[in-house]
Formats: structure tokens, C-alpha cells, sequence
């Protein structure tokens, strides 16, 4: 999913909602490029979020699906007034996810599985640095210090508490076990987890080794709800070495929440996981003093 060809997050959004009240009236695209005198791609695109919807369109389209609810249209028509406003991420340059950086933004609630590192929300400086330099083998260090900067950045929203999102994350025992940057970096990203972890808009469960087979033997995936959702609905997110995926259909959102639910379930509680974090740290070795062998 090339992140420069990508709509806004409040198009995709927009365009999500549009679909929903034209299929709950029983129309289909043509039939509504028919009443309105327009072509049937511009149906398509305006839906796929691949074209800029002016209030004036959410005002035609809400009149013929039948929407009379004032609030609804006014919020409608608001998110298509701001579909052109850019994020904050823009201005640090290219920066390879900025889609899902967006979904985050705008997110009310994130449930995600991470096999192997501590997920970017909740990663120390050192930890972050270390991650994206030894995971992007040919990153130049300007590129390794926009990327840091930003994967910083985005923690505000999780770290304020007063405008910060629920987020629940399930962590696979190699996450905690992988000595990332060492292991002063490592103990510190450790501590600072089980301190976030305390948090309560924050929760941080274990999967042990000793769990077995798993729904997420698969891989890395994220759930991503927004305030605007119908019920069930959301975003999937998948992350890729080249190309990330994003599933928005409502099957597949309620296929991912299901194997979230049995991966919490076989997860340690979140007082248990506190005290494996707190073990773990404990095992990781300790540097010699400075000049002892």
C-alpha cells in the first residue's frame, strides 16, 4: 500500500460511512449515479476514499439515502470539510507508515499482538533507536532519526492522560527475552514497560513460551477502533517488510478480535505479567565495572 497513493484517513472514513447508508437503503452505485447525474466511478472513488469529497457530495448523498438527522449530516459534512488537513508526520518527510500512523491518530482504542519487539507505543529511546538501526539494515542515520523522532512522537496521545486512547497489547515471551541494544538498553525498555503498564488505560499482557500453539503463531497484527464505528467495525492492520495491509471488512475485523480474545485468555493476568517483566529484568546480566574483567 504505497504511502503517497493512500487517502486520508478522514476520506477512507468518510467513504466507509457513505458505503454503509447507501447499501442500508437498498441502492446500488449505479442507481445512485443515475439519481444524481454522475458517473459511476466517481460512486467508487468517493466510497474508496481515492477522491475528495466536498460537503456539497455528503449533502446530496445524505438527502437521497434518506438521512434526516441534522447531528449526522453536520458531522458528515465536517469530515469532509477537514479530509485535506495533514498530520503532524507530514512535515518530518517520508516516513514509510504513515497511513497507520494516521488510523492511530484518529484511533479511540487499540488492541494489538507483537511476537518479537516491544510495540512503538511503548518503546524507551535508546530501545526505539536500537530497533529501527538493526532492523533497516541500510537506513541512513538521518533516516534512522526521523524515524526515532516520529515513533516518539506518536507516544503522546498513550502517554496523556487526558486525551489518551485505551490500549491493550498481548506480547509474546520473545519479545521480553530478545536483548535489544543491550542489556542496559533492554532492562531500561523493561522497567519503563512495567511502569506504563500501571497505567490504567494501558494494559500489557504476557504470552509464555510455555502457552504452546497460539492464534498469533502467525504474526504481528493490530485491531484499531474509532468513536465513529458502527458496532464491529474497525480497522485490522498488518504490518509487512514492503507493503502493509489494512482490512476494514467487517468479517475480517471480527475474525482478528476473536483470536485477540483466546491470545488475552491464554496470556498471563495483568499482575502476573508485572511480575515476569520484573523477573525477566532480573536475569538479564549485568556489566562488569569499569576496569574488571
Amino acid at each position: 500500500m504505497a504511502v503517497n497513493g493512500n487517502p486520508t484517513v478522514r476520506r477512507r472514513r468518510l467513504g466507509a460511512e457513505l458505503r454503509r447508508l447507501r447499501l442500508a437503503c437498498g441502492l446500488t452505485s449505479k442507481q445512485v449515479a443515475e439519481k444524481l447525474l454522475i458517473s459511476q466511478p466517481k460512486i467508487s472513488f468517493l466510497e474508496n476514499g481515492h477522491r475528495v469529497i466536498k460537503p456539497r457530495d455528503v449533502r446530496d448523498l445524505c438527502a437521497l439515502y434518506g438521512v434526516t438527522d441534522p447531528q449526522v449530516v453536520d458531522s458528515l459534512m465536517r469530515m469532509a470539510g477537514e479530509a485535506e488537513r495533514q498530520g503532524w508526520w507530514v512535515a518530518c518527510g517520508e516516513v514509510p507508515y504513515a497511513v497507520y500512523i494516521a488510523l492511530e491518530t484518529e484511533a479511540s482504542s487499540i488492541r494489538s499482538y507483537e511476537p518479537l519487539v516491544i510495540p512503538g507505543l511503548l518503546q524507551t529511546p535508546g530501545y526505539a533507536a536500537a530497533v529501527i538501526a538493526e532492523t533497516i539494515p541500510q537506513a541512513t542515520p538521518e533516516q534512522i532519526a526521523v524515524r526515532r523522532e516520529v515513533r516518539l512522537r506518536r507516544q503522546s496521545r498513550a502517554h496523556h492522560p487526558a486525551r489518551a486512547f485505551r490500549l491493550r497489547v498481548v506480547l509474546d515471551e520473545s519479545a521480553l527475552r530478545r536483548v535489544v541494544g543491550g542489556p542496559e538498553v533492554m532492562r531500561e525498555q523493561l522497567e519503563y514497560l512495567n511502569r506504563l503498564a500501571a497505567q490504567p488505560h494501558i494494559t500489557v499482557q504476557v504470552l509464555p513460551h510455555a502457552a504452546g500453539a497460539h492464534p498469533g503463531i502467525s504474526g504481528q497484527f493490530s485491531i484499531l477502533h474509532f468513536e465513529s464505528d458502527a458496532p464491529g467495525a474497525g480497522t485490522v492492520y498488518l504490518e509487512r517488510f514492503t507493503s502493509d495491509l489494512y482490512l476494514e471488512k467487517r468479517s475480517d475485523v471480527e475474525r482478528y478480535g476473536v483470536m485477540y480474545d483466546h491470545l488475552q485468555a491464554q496470556a498471563l493476568n495483568p499482575a502476573g505479567t508485572r511480575h515476569f517483566i520484573t523477573r525477566a529484568t532480573g536475569e538479564l546480566p549485568v556489566a562488569p565495572l569499569a576496569g574488571r574483567p
